[in-house]
């Protein structure tokens, strides 16, 4: 969801520390660091017990088992996601991150663990088609606040999806863009009080683990582990499990 304007320095400033992320990737390292924000249900969150859980926690043990990979799970911050991992801080993005042209030039991605799926507006019951007309809100740095700004359509930016929802919810703005299986768990969450409104809108090809360009081997452990998993079909079990029935599955 990240796509600075400033990445571009931040990646030439963080060479150095590219390469030494790269070859620690490579196979310098034991450990792979997998980074999740643990804010985006149900992807990703912070569960009763104060550990990480979710659908893409689910998903990235599996890959890890039958990648044989020796893998740590770390909270990060979601605007630091990618400069920490060009900077070599962390070795895998798995965190609700979809698949964009933009990222790419940054970035590298596995295949996709979660399929391309429009993204919708969400409204208050009631609020009719109206809504996406009117104040709209996106989380600061997500495909829904660049799709916002290169349309030239005015949002309000929250810098949390707590924030965004809250205000959605006590009608401080009147529609949100999100992605479909963040609408599916809402409209279950809040039954009645939420409401899909207006067209929707395909911004990306998947949700795939963002990694660093040039990272060895480990994107195609990855990538035969989620080939894997799309081929038995778990993967889409998990899907179904986390997200529902009318989840987009392979």
């Amino acid at each position: 969801m990240i796509e600075r304007k400033a990445l571009s320095m931040v990646i030439l400033a963080l060479v150095g520390a590219l390469v030494v992320g790269t070859l620690a990737c490579s196979g310098g390292t034991d450990t792979v660091r997998l980074a999740t924000e643990g804010q985006y249900h149900p992807f990703n969150f912070i569960n009763d017990g104060g550990e990480i859980d979710g659908l893409e926690k689910e998903v990235g043990d599996e890959l890890c088992s039958r990648a044989k990979l020796d893998c740590e799970w770390v909270l990060n911050e979601w605007s630091d996601m990618i400069p920490d991992l060009v900077g070599g801080e962390i070795d895998v993005i798995i965190a609700g991150m979809s698949i964009t042209e933009e990222r790419d030039e940054t970035i590298d991605f596995t295949e996709p663990y979660y399929p391309p799926a429009p993204s919708v507006y969400l409204a208050l019951a009631g609020a009719g088609d109206e809504a996406v007309h009117g104040r709209l809100g996106a989380y600061a740095d997500t495909i829904y606040s660049d799709y916002f700004t290169k349309q030239g359509i005015p949002f309000i930016e929250y810098s949390s999806e707590d924030d965004r929802l809250e205000a959605l919810l006590s009608g401080d703005i009147d529609a949100s863009l999100v992605d479909h299986a963040y609408a599916v768990d809402k409209l279950r969450e809040y039954e009645g009080r939420l409401a899909v409104v207006g067209s929707s809108v395909l911004l990306d090809r998947g949700i795939g683990m963002g990694l660093r360009e040039e990272s060895g081997d480990l994107r195609v452990k990855l990538n035969e582990a989620i080939g894997s998993m799309k081929s038995d079909g778990s993967l889409n079990e998990l899907i179904r499990k986390w997200v529902g029935e009318d989840a987009k599955t392979f």
